[in-house]
């Protein structure tokens, strides 16, 4: 496994013009979710919505507030929950947020590849 980080902006979803600058991410797919700091989401007005309890690289539970946001870098973008993290916390961007960008990690250079979305079903047609 290899370790690298991206350059990762978060949106407002109800005022896209209220965004993060740019904020260095590890990359993690060991994490579910996506860990930012919690003072540069409020900032942007990304408020808590509930409490998440987590268990940490180190095997320690934590509870963490959180919310939604839209996911930027790289020329890619996903709509994802994330984890209002606290001081001490690490800035993670979790697997759920890769997987919204339709992407692959490539561990060797270190860079996102796009892949092909898979479809459950094809061809049915809705009412």
């Amino acid at each position: 496994m290899s370790i690298f980080k991206v350059n990762l902006i978060a949106v407002n979803p109800k005022d896209e013009y209220r965004c993060t600058p740019s904020v260095e991410a590890l990359v993690d797919k060991g994490s579910e979710l996506t860990w930012l700091p919690c003072e540069v989401l409020i900032h942007i007005g990304v408020h808590p919505r509930r409490e998440r309890t987590f268990l940490t690289a180190t095997k320690q539970l934590v509870t963490r507030t959180v919310g939604y946001a839209i996911l930027r870098t790289e020329g890619y973008e996903t709509a994802y929950e994330v984890v209002f993290a606290q001081p001490g916390d690490m800035t993670l961007l979790g697997v759920r947020t890769i997987e919204g960008f339709g992407v692959m990690v490539d561990n060797v250079a270190h860079r996102f590849v796009a892949q092909t979305t898979l479809a459950g079903v094809a061809g049915l047609s809705c009412p």
